[in-house]
């Protein structure tokens, strides 16, 4: 099978994806809109896949080039003939794929393309729309992506539903009071893990208050940080007066990131709009309970586990107490840890959750067929 894979960016999902496309023996060209660098993903494409120089990977989507960028892609199908599109976030890559005219076309939501930005402005709605009439099978990581599709009109039958899933052997639980606790002096600490980028979708200032506020009540709370965004210098101002007890990071490579997880405590996530969340995902792989939003995407993992707790999305307020519990049970973890590990090996065994991506291509195999 030969597939052009057509995404926004070069990140760790695209990088997983990929690979293991390339696992299962396909001819996969790889096409990239846009050089952003945020979240980029730091090791090289996986062996195998084949990257298409073409009119985009350009530093950001510019309409003025829209032209240019739709009769490139379209020549860079007719040169490669694959036997189908794989591209998303929807109102990006899997617009201009559903606007090349070429099926079958397997759109993949990102989450918020669908769960945020479908109904931001009347111009998203009408792109999402488009995108959707025109694609074949729609990949989705939770069941809240396939009901909004639904709602858009998108026939149920052919949504595919399955979690990202993580490698369950690097992402495993190990010693806590590891190199990162050590070098902080922080072993007999309370550690927090934050993950999510400083933009406003993540809640990231609800945590960061959340946290200063729970902070003040438990002095051997701390906090790992990594990442960065254009939230920065609020978030660097709202923790200012707890700031000897967090470790701002930068970025930290993928390679890395076991590492941190298990020098936690507690992973906690704020997003005020997620799917399957992968990094929650690696989280309880590692046995790090977690406490989350209750949003739909959580709410699917969280709400009926001992893997960790919700609180209402948003509530600065409930969040910081639960930070405190967290603190104050913090002898009682183990269970959670426990329960968080068997559910990522349930639900998260990304070598399992492959097969639903081959099954999608079959089934956009036959419905092109159709056509």
């Amino acid at each position: 099978m030969r597939i052009i894979y057509f995404s926004r960016d070069y990140t760790p999902h695209d990088h997983r994806f990929l690979a293991a496309m390339v696992g299962k023996g396909i001819e996969v060209h790889y096409l990239r809109l846009e050089r952003r660098g945020h979240q980029q993903e730091d090791r090289m494409l996986p062996p195998g896949v084949i990257p298409v120089s073409w009119a985009g990977g350009l530093e950001a989507y510019d309409p003025r080039k829209h032209r240019a960028l739709l009769a490139d892609l379209r020549k860079q199908v007719r040169r490669i003939k694959p036997d189908l599109i794989h591209a998303g976030p929807v109102q990006t890559a899997a617009w201009l794929a559903a606007q090349a005219g070429f099926h079958p076309l397997v759109s993949m939501s990102w989450g918020s393309d669908l769960l945020v930005e479908a109904e931001s402005s009347s111009q998203m709605r009408r792109l999402t729309e488009f995108t959707l009439a025109n694609t074949d099978v729609l990949i989705g990581d939770c069941q809240a992506v396939k009901e909004k599709a639904v709602e858009f009109g998108f026939p149920a039958e052919r949504v595919v539903t399955f979690p990202w899933g993580v490698d369950l052997k690097k992402f495993s639980p190990g010693e806590k009071h590891n190199e990162i606790r050590v070098r902080a002096g922080w072993q007999e600490a309370f550690v927090v893990l934050h993950l999510r980028s400083w933009e406003p979708v993540y809640g990231v200032e609800v945590f960061a208050k959340a946290f200063r506020k729970a902070a003040e009540e438990c002095p051997e709370l701390r906090l790992l940080m990594p990442g960065n965004g254009s939230l920065a210098p609020r978030i660097r101002q709202i923790l200012m007066p707890v700031n000897d007890r967090v470790h701002f990071l930068g970025q930290v490579s993928h390679e890395k990131l076991p590492t941190y997880y298990r020098a936690a405590d507690l992973y906690v996530s704020a997003s005020y709009s997620d799917g399957s969340s992968v990094s929650l995902m690696e989280a309880l792989a590692c046995g790090l309970p977690a406490l989350v939003s209750d949003i739909p995407g959580n709410r699917e993992w969280i709400a009926e586990s001992e893997a960790g707790w919700l609180f209402p999305d948003g509530d600065e307020d409930v969040l910081a107490q639960g930070l405190i519990t967290a603190v104050e049970n913090r002898n009682s973890l183990g269970e959670n840890a426990a329960a968080a590990r068997k559910l990522a090996e349930a639900r998260a065994d990304w070598p399992q959750n492959v097969k639903k991506l081959m099954q999608a291509y079959q089934l956009a195999l036959e419905i092109g067929g159709r056509r």
